[in-house]
């Protein structure tokens, strides 16, 4: 997508503490010029996508905490693109390349947003010999990274090896959902032509199952290996990364570029033209409709990531970041309005659960005003998939239920 005239950067686009702009009112910037630091807790630095003159540091449209820190920058469209250079990582050290991935910026894109070089870092005591690349994309309408397996497949699977490099192991599987064999074909003959005496890379065909793309699933379904409860992947010996991340890496090692831009999805009968956009981060969603030639009129209702895990917007002066995945823009006959009722306990939603928890459970103690009493229930355990929620007869909106009681079970 072409660059609009301004962006605005979110401070706080990862886990962990937000950044402390390094910038001032007024001030020139140039691409890829670092423009927020975290100088104490978990956090990576965030960079300008593009050159130009710092506008304002105010705050910006978010989509889970109404607004949020940011810095807006009046785009130079006079300014040349930067360009970068490939280097050969093969010479650096694991420390070394370790620190390339940490001030490019790089979080897990996937939707988490976790810092990718802390995880990237395991406890010593929880060695590491199997890395996953999660390929799954099992939520509907969501086809960034299948693009991006399709046409960046070599880029992935060198991302792959930079990564098994810094952990210092052999072993990296990718899983696919089997509903996208060119994907698989592509990324199996990319993985295929970069394996080596040191790295052996292998793609694994997956039932198509939602949520297969959560962490834990993943590494049951590629391992047979089950993560315990409140533990990390590392605890059996996996590190899980996603695709577009493992992408990500090799841009930041090999070119030095910063993590400024992202692959978003733009689905939904509401949108004039569907698409997978490159975008900068800090694009704000009316700049995206008005170059897709705007919405329909019988939009319902705007998502932004899937219309399972999503968020529902009101606001089209939201701007991406490094973990948007989608926008979806849904037509009444895509959403169901229906006012939910009472709980039936009819325990759909314990069978549902991938985790084994008890959504009701944690649904009726929130309404009774008991919040902090759900931990005995699994709160702590749930990663909001929604699948409670969509089989629900009730139509009851369990997972926001769940968030509620995280968040007053932690004050």
């Amino acid at each position: 997508m072409p660059v609009p005239d301004e962006l605005e950067l979110i401070l706080g686009q990862h886990i962990g503490a937000p950044c402390t702009p390094t910038v001032a009112k007024r001030g020139e910037v140039n691409e890829g010029d670092i423009i927020g630091e975290v100088s104490k807790g978990l956090g990576v630095p965030l960079h300008s996508p593009v050159a130009g003159k710092v506008k304002d540091l105010g705050s910006s449209a978010h989509p889970m905490r109404v607004s949020s820190p940011s810095i807006t920058i009046a785009v130079n469209h006079e300014a040349e693109p930067r360009r970068y250079q490939e280097r050969d990582w093969h010479s650096y050290e694991p420390k070394e390349l370790l620190g390339m991935v940490k001030d490019a910026g790089i979080i897990g894109i996937g939707g988490a947003g976790f810092p990718t070089h802390v995880k990237l870092s395991p406890p010593p005591d929880n060695p590491i010999d199997t890395l996953l690349l999660n390929g799954a994309e099992c939520e509907p309408y969501i086809t960034s990274d299948h693009r991006q397996m399709l046409e960046y497949a070599a880029d992935i699977v060198e991302g792959a090896k930079i990564i098994l490099k810094i952990l210092g192991i052999k072993q990296c599987a990718i899983g696919i959902e089997s509903n996208k064999p060119d994907a698989i074909l592509a990324m199996t003959e990319a993985a295929r032509a970069g394996s080596t005496a040191d790295f052996s890379l292998s793609v694994k065909a997956l039932t198509v199952k939602y949520p297969q793309g959560s962490e834990k699933q993943l590494i049951q379904a590629i391992t047979g290996r089950k993560v315990p409860a409140m533990a990390l992947p590392s605890a059996v010996g996996v590190v899980v990364h996603n695709v577009s991340t493992a992408r990500a890496i090799r841009d930041a090692v090999v070119l030095g570029k910063p993590l400024c831009d992202k692959v978003v999805t733009i689905a939904g009968k509401g949108i004039a033209r569907p698409a997978n956009l490159l975008v900068k981060v800090g694009t704000k969603i009316s700049d995206i409709v008005n170059y897709l030639g705007g919405l329909k009129p019988d939009l319902a209702k705007i998502v932004m990531g899937g219309p399972m895990m999503g968020f529902a917007v009101s606001n089209l002066e939201i701007p991406v970041t490094k973990t948007t995945s989608a926008i979806l823009f849904l037509a009444a006959d895509e959403i169901d309005t229906a006012p939910h009722s009472q709980c039936i306990r009819c325990g759909w939603c314990l069978d549902a659960c991938p985790m084994g928890l008890e959504p009701k459970e944690i649904a009726i103690y929130v309404e009774a005003g008991r919040p902090q009493d759900t931990a005995q229930f699994g709160v702590f355990e749930c990663f909001e998939c929604g699948s409670c929620a969509y089989v629900c007869p009730a139509k009851r909106p369990i997972v926001q239920f769940v968030r509620l009681a995280k968040m007053k079970a932690k004050r």
